[in-house]
């Protein structure tokens, strides 16, 4: 059984940063302006050899007719339900608020152990006015700060108790990882809510909806991989607040921390600048790419759409033209499921690993039919290939001449090595080495 500590409250009470503490990364998004946090955001922690799973949430506001605060209600309630312990969070510094009364009503009916946490006790002082929470009616109540750490270990020692078990040390650890990126408002997580069937991440038609990568452990056709909900990437010349910085710090995070990354495209707008500078950041990192072309329904097609749409993308990612596209309706939830099959695909590209004899066999051919130049009356000799061990194919082709090897050659041995073992969707990197 999972240990899970949920971290609920209204908004502007420290959630982030405590979540930020117990999981030892500056993972969820901090900001003075309330309501930053919107979806639930998971971590892993440990505490005197117990591991658990921790829950950040959004700002509980009750009886507001904002659309955001309505999702995130939804949000904080999934996590109640899934919590073994809830930490309940106030701010000391404020005291005991009408918000903090209703939401003390909803955890009441989860009838799971609740901790009252009065953060921002960064003096003794403060720490006197706690004892108001009392009036809550929740059992006991422990002061901390989140900022710098005091009380936390107090307050973990007490949480631990609860635990059935020791706990998972990371359920994630070894797990392929596929990131959704893209620009804003492409449907990055509306295609995440229709594949595990809940809603993981809010949806609303306002771009910038999504602000910290969200994580959701998913399994299909028998295969585990985590996939990754990210904030939409816009230019930098475009991002004018501090907070939808720090989200495309995160969505570009999760990017490098993937193994594949699934580049949402909007179809009505077409594949632009922005898509293209998406892509080579994920070709750059050396990530398994697909391009997901989304509201595909959207568009007046005939037979022939398709086709030239896929033409134009190929022209524009230029000697990046390994990568594959297809075209979707998240709405219609049309070809959602072939497109993370394409993706895991990718993935055994990514990973996969070719016997030194076979690549031998299938490469020495190829360059006896078609060897170097030579340059300055020097013929080079490529005498053997084989796959070094690393996480994404890179392959030494050992010669006597390695410096005079050109690019236009490098990409026909590219190409071949692409023909025979079929790397799609994956950078394949050559080195020549002197033998």
């Amino acid at each position: 059984m999972a240990n899970i500590v949920a971290i609920v409250g209204r908004p502007n009470v420290g959630k982030s940063t405590l979540f930020n503490r117990l999981v030892e990364k500056r993972v969820a998004i901090m900001d003075n302006q309330s309501g930053v946090t919107r979806d639930r955001h998971y971590g892993y922690a440990e505490w005197i050899g117990k591991h658990f799973t921790v829950i950040d949430t959004g700002g509980y506001v009750e009886g507001s007719d904002d659309v955001f605060e309505g999702e995130i209600r939804k949000q904080v309630k999934m996590a109640l339900g899934e919590a073994t312990v809830i930490l309940f969070m106030v701010d000391v510094y404020e005291g005991l608020t009408g918000l903090d009364q209703e939401f003390a009503n909803v955890v009441r009916e989860v009838n799971k152990p609740v901790f009252v946490v009065c953060n921002k006790a960064d003096t003794s002082e403060r720490a006197m006015m706690a004892g108001e929470f009392y009036a809550l009616g929740l059992g006991e109540v422990y002061t901390i700060s989140s900022a710098n750490g005091s009380g936390t270990g107090d307050l973990l020692d007490e949480v631990v108790r609860h635990f059935p078990d020791e706990g998972e040390e990371n359920p994630e650890l070894g797990i392929p990882r596929i990131a959704i990126v893209g620009r804003p408002n492409a449907g990055k997580s509306s295609f995440l809510n229709v594949l595990i069937g809940e809603d993981r991440s809010i949806v609303t038609d306002v771009a910038g909806t999504t602000r910290d990568a969200i994580n959701t452990h998913y399994k299909l056709y028998g295969k585990d991989f985590i996939i990754t909900d990210t904030a939409g990437i816009r230019k930098k010349s475009k991002v004018h607040e501090d907070i939808e910085f720090y989200s495309v710090l995160r969505a570009i995070q999760a990017l490098q921390d993937s193994d594949v990354c699934i580049v949402m495209v909007d179809a009505e707008r077409g594949f632009e600048a922005q898509d293209m500078s998406i892509v080579s950041l994920a070709h750059r990192y050396r990530k398994g790419i697909m391009i997901m072309v989304n509201k595909w329904d959207l568009v007046e097609k005939d037979s022939k759409t398709a086709e030239a749409f896929k033409k134009s993308i190929l022209e524009k990612l230029g000697p990046m033209d390994y990568i594959p596209i297809i075209f979707t309706s998240v709405v219609e939830k049309q070809r959602i499921f072939q497109a993370i099959e394409l993706a895991m695909n990718v993935y055994e590209n990514k990973t996969k690993k070719i016997p030194t004899s076979k690549l031998n066999e299938k490469m020495l051919p190829e360059i006896e039919r078609y060897p170097p130049p030579s340059i300055k009356g020097k013929f080079i000799n490529i005498k053997y290939i084989t796959q070094l061990g690393n996480h994404s194919p890179n392959f030494a082709f050992f010669c006597n001449l390695p410096q005079y090897i050109k690019e236009p050659y490098e990409r026909f041995l590219e190409n071949r090595l692409r023909e025979h073992f079929d790397f799609t969707g994956v950078p394949v990197k050559i080195l020549f080495k002197k033998k």
